[in-house]
């Protein structure tokens, strides 16, 4: 990753956009629904080999889009956790009203709202899996001086300051990172064309912040999760190590829980080199429950 400073993306609020529903719904037979929730400036095409493998099975699918994803970053950097997992709870609330048992898993960031719908809901989540969960951005890609970008969150440059997304984008195998450095090698920073199927290829630090912000709210309720737990984690992270899911395994007091560790993987673990075996683990851990 490298920092970008932009200070002419600083200034005003662009209005809204109309953007193409990216959405993935598929409807199943068995009377259970899985909602798949991409990460952090991300896009449910993330989660597009899970659903379909799921929905063979005979699962209900839902992936949303979370809040002002596929909007222009000077949209997107000003949204908090708080708005993205609103976004995320009115898609939970509505599929509990179809009568169907509910199971919620998130990729990265959205691993840690699995984690809060646990805490609020209960039994009414019927179970979660944490793909990759980020509590820290520890992984062997992360620059050393991203422990200090906290701090720049506070200043007059928190919306000033992005990283660039640099190889590998979380992906190891060699023929799909290829694929998505092509439309990230030459992103602007004001570019939406591509978000759908790439998501975005700046980061701004004013969402480092936030996510920094939901770590906090996060760690001292571990404890309060009961739910059926699955976490998933590659050993070879670049982005967040696998100490994040060690922490939730160890922390969660979910009296079903497993956790499985990756080999040949990067951070975007439902896309990459052992998808099947991601799919596989969470289709096992669902029909257990």
């Amino acid at each position: 990753m490298s920092l970008i400073f932009h200070p002419s993306f600083f200034k005003g609020l662009p209005e809204r956009i109309d953007v193409p529903n990216d959405e993935i719904v598929l409807k199943g037979t068995l009377g259970r629904t899985v909602i798949l929730v991409h990460g952090l400036t991300g896009t449910p095409n993330e989660m597009r080999h899970l659903a379909f493998t799921l929905n063979r099975q005979g699962y209900s699918v839902i992936c949303p889009r979370l809040a002002n994803h596929g909007q222009p970053l000077r949209i997107l950097k000003r949204t908090t956790w708080e708005e993205f997992y609103e976004s995320l709870r009115v898609v939970f609330l509505k599929a509990l009203e179809t009568g169907d048992r509910v199971y919620v898993a998130g990729l990265s960031m959205s691993a840690l709202f699995v984690l809060l719908l646990a805490e609020e809901f209960g039994e009414k989540l019927s179970g979660g899996v944490c793909l990759a969960p980020t509590l820290f951005f520890d992984g062997w890609n992360v620059p050393w001086y991203n422990r200090l970008l906290p701090l720049a969150a506070y200043t007059p440059f928190e919306y000033s300051i992005y990283f660039k997304e640099d190889p590998p984008y979380g992906i190891k195998n060699e023929r799909m990172r290829a694929m998505v450095h092509r439309y990230f090698s030459k992103a602007k920073i004001g570019d939406i064309d591509g978000i759908s199927k790439f998501g975005y290829a700046f980061f701004p630090i004013a969402l480092f912040r936030q996510l920094h912000l939901l770590a906090k709210r996060i760690i001292p309720m571990l404890d309060r999760v009961t739910t059926p737990m699955l976490l998933i984690h590659p050993e070879e992270d670049d982005t967040a190590s696998v100490r994040n899911s060690e922490l939730i395994f160890q922390g969660i007091s979910s009296p079903v829980k497993k956790l499985v560790v990756l080999k040949d993987s990067y951070h975007v673990i439902t896309a990459d080199q052992q998808r099947e075996t991601v799919a596989q683990e969470t289709l096992e851990f669902l029909k257990a429950i």
